[in-house]
C-alpha cells in the first residue's frame, strides 16, 4: 500500500512540475558597450542598446540573438513574436546606421552585442554554450560577418566558434550593397572583399543554416549568393552547412523562416545533450 501511495505522489508531483508554466520577462535598452565607450560617442550611447526577453523561472536555456534588417540604413531592434514562448531567450539588437556612421561600424556593434550576451546571459539563467546568431537581410549579413570572420569577436575576447549556430535569413554574402555604395560601387556590381562573408569561408565555423526566399522573387540575386556561400563552405570542408529556399516567398520571408530557425535551435540543443 505504501508503495502505491508513493507512486501516486510521484505521479502527481511529475504532473505539477510538467504543468508549471514558464514565465517570461523583458528588459529593454541595455547598453552593450562599456561606460567609457558610451561616454566617448553620443551616437553609440543612443543607438547601441539591446532588449532581452527571457524565461525568468527557468535555467540553462538557449539564446537567439536577432539582428533586424533595413539595409544598414534603417530599422530597429525587435523581439519577433514567432520566437516568443518557445523556452528561449531572444535578444533584439540596435546598431549604428549609415549615413550617420560608416556602414561597417554596424559589424563592430554586432560583435560587441554578441560578446555582451556571452559575458552576461548566465546572469539571467541562460547557457552561454547555447547562443545562436540570427537576423534578417542586413541582420543576417551582420551575423555572417561576425560568425565567419573571427577577428571581430576576437577583439571582444570571444571565440566565434563558441557560437552554437549561425542562422541568417536572406543575408547578403558578398560585400553589403550599402558598403559598396559608400565606395561608389553600384548595387548590381558584385564585390567580394574584406566586407564579404564569402571571403571568410572556413571548415571550422559554427553550424550554418542559410534561409532565403524564392530565387525568382528575392532581392538582387540573394538566393544565388547564399547558394555560392553554401557550396564554398562545403568545398572548404564545413560539414554542417544547409540551405533552404522558401518557394513562393520574396525577400520578406521571415514568417515561414521562423519555424526553421526554431527547429534548428532545438536540433542543436538535442545534439549537444547527447
Amino acid at each position: 500500500m505504501k508503495k502505491i501511495f508513493f507512486l501516486l505522489g510521484f505521479f502527481l508531483l511529475s504532473i505539477f512540475c510538467f504543468a508549471q508554466k514558464i514565465e517570461y520577462e523583458t528588459k529593454s535598452n541595455i547598453q552593450y558597450y562599456n561606460s567609457a565607450t558610451n561616454k566617448s560617442d553620443s551616437y553609440i550611447n543612443e543607438r547601441c542598446v539591446l532588449d532581452i526577453y527571457y524565461p525568468k523561472n527557468a535555467k540553462g536555456f538557449a539564446t537567439i540573438v536577432w539582428f533586424h534588417g533595413g539595409g544598414l540604413t534603417g530599422g530597429n531592434k525587435e523581439i519577433p513574436e514567432a520566437l516568443k514562448n518557445k523556452g528561449f531567450a531572444i535578444i533584439g539588437v540596435n546598431y549604428r546606421l549609415s549615413p550617420k556612421a560608416k556602414a561597417a561600424k554596424a559589424i563592430d556593434d554586432a560583435a560587441a552585442a554578441v560578446a555582451w550576451v556571452f559575458n552576461n546571459i548566465a546572469n539571467y539563467g541562460g547557457d552561454s554554450s547555447l547562443i545562436f546568431v540570427s537576423g534578417h537581410s542586413a541582420g543576417g549579413y551582420l551575423g555572417l560577418m561576425i560568425g565567419l570572420d573571427k577577428e571581430y569577436l576576437k577583439k571582444e575576447g570571444i571565440d566565434a566558434n563558441k557560437i552554437a549556430g549561425l542562422i541568417p535569413f536572406s543575408g547578403q554574402c558578398i560585400t553589403h550593397f550599402e558598403i559598396r555604395k559608400e565606395n561608389g560601387i553600384p548595387d548590381t556590381t558584385p564585390t567580394i572583399d574584406a566586407f564579404a562573408p564569402l571571403y571568410y569561408v572556413r571548415a571550422d565555423a559554427p553550424p550554418l543554416l542559410l534561409i532565403t526566399g524564392d530565387r525568382e522573387l528575392e532581392m538582387l540575386g540573394r538566393y544565388e549568393e547564399n547558394t555560392y556561400l553554401a557550396r564554398m563552405m562545403k568545398l572548404k570542408g564545413h560539414k554542417q552547412t544547409k540551405l533552404y529556399e522558401l518557394d513562393g516567398y520574396g525577400h520578406g520571408m521571415t514568417e515561414p523562416g521562423f519555424p526553421l530557425l526554431i527547429n534548428e535551435v532545438n536540433r542543436i540543443i538535442k545534439e549537444n545533450k547527447q
